[in-house]
């Protein structure tokens, strides 16, 4: 946070600028591809945000990123930088499909679809339980272990989901789930939504922002958090135990980055497959950074996010100069921008507020 400027300046100038920045560089890249940028641009808000079939699929993708933002953002407000989501979300899958499969033949959905949640959550917290324990007690960087267990995800996954196979099938997935394990789809009271898969994950995700704004803002234990993220020396002389905080926040963020596998899976695919997550907790980063960590802008972050992803598809359909790694280029920028560069206009901000005094 730059001290030198006002909150809504850095709250929402700094992010917006830095988004613009983004834009241009892309437009740049699109234009030397030989395309309009504002045709393009035309495109993509027509395909993510005018149509509602594709503002379902914005929706759908901006559910999975809200989770995973939070998962980057609790972990951010304790002064940790949680860049193993993506693997939290993938382990956790894991810990969905097993609830599914041994009790979506026993359990209505009533029940069945919170023993799926409660799974993915556990196993999510679970995978990040170890970094959060070394960081705490050993003194291991956080950065370096949740990257050091983003792969051995990738390669325990590719090892377990073998075992999950159907006998007589190929393709490297699991069974399907029984139809009482499905998220309630949003298009059974909206058919305007069209045949898309967002669910009721969309509200939980709101929720799950309520929630953590109310927790991280209201509380004491909120409080204390970002004592811990601002000082960590001075938490500890005012009484907190630093280690026990750290090993907490890890797991709630683990747990969060889990839940976004409950979308991905119960309310779309309906199995494990490999590589589900499709960086979905790489963009937890960019959504946290761009949104400051504040409730506000996760969400408006997630669904930018999810507009980029589904504009993205369509655009690199219309447009043939345009690849759909366009989209992983737009990504990038942002965080780029909104990360290693976020205070590239602040001293300009500075300097105009100064003169207007």
């Amino acid at each position: 946070m730059n001290k030198d400027l006002p909150r809504w300046a850095t709250a929402f100038v700094l992010p917006l600028l830095n988004l613009l920045s983004a834009l241009l560089v892309t437009a740049l890249v699109i234009h030397l591809l030989g395309e309009s940028p504002t045709e393009s641009l035309a495109i993509l808000v027509n395909s993510a945000v005018v149509n509602p079939e594709g503002l379902s699929y914005t929706l759908f993708y901006a559910s999975t990123f809200i989770f995973t933002g939070l998962a980057v953002s609790i972990a951010m407000e304790a002064g940790l930088f949680n860049i193993g989501a993506e693997g939290q979300m993938y382990f956790a899958g894991l810990g969905l499909t097993l609830a599914m499969l041994t009790f979506d033949s026993s359990l209505p959905a009533i029940l069945l679809i919170p023993v799926g949640m409660l799974g993915a959550a556990l196993f999510g917290a679970l995978w990040a339980f170890v970094p959060g324990y070394l960081q705490a007690k050993r003194g291991s960087h956080v950065v370096v272990t949740t990257i050091m267990f983003n792969y051995i995800a990738g390669a325990l996954m590719n090892t377990v989901i073998v075992k999950l196979v159907p006998p007589g099938e190929q393709n490297p997935a699991s069974r399907a789930f029984a139809a009482a394990a499905e998220m309630p789809r949003l298009n059974q009271w909206f058919p305007i939504l069209g045949e898309t898969p967002l669910n009721i994950s969309f509200f939980l995700a709101i929720i799950a922002l309520v929630i953590y704004g109310v927790v991280v803002s209201r509380s004491s234990w909120g409080f204390k958090l970002r004592a811990t993220g601002l000082n960590k020396h001075a938490a500890h002389y005012a009484g907190i135990r630093i280690s026990k905080m750290i090993i907490i926040v890890m797991l709630i963020s683990g747990a969060l980055a889990g839940l976004g596998s409950v979308n991905s899976i119960m309310g779309s695919t309906h199995y494990l497959s490999l590589n589900f997550v499709g960086g979905a907790g790489f963009i937890g980063i960019a959504i946290a950074l761009m949104g400051r960590q504040h409730p506000v802008g996760i969400f408006l972050s997630a669904v930018l996010f999810g507009a980029l992803t589904q504009g993205g598809f369509d655009l690199s359909l219309e447009k043939q100069n345009i690849p759909p790694e366009m989209v992983i280029l737009v990504q990038g920028l942002i965080i780029l921008f909104c990360g290693a560069m976020e205070n590239l206009y602040a001293p300009a901000i500075a300097k105009i507020l100064k003169l207007k005094k």
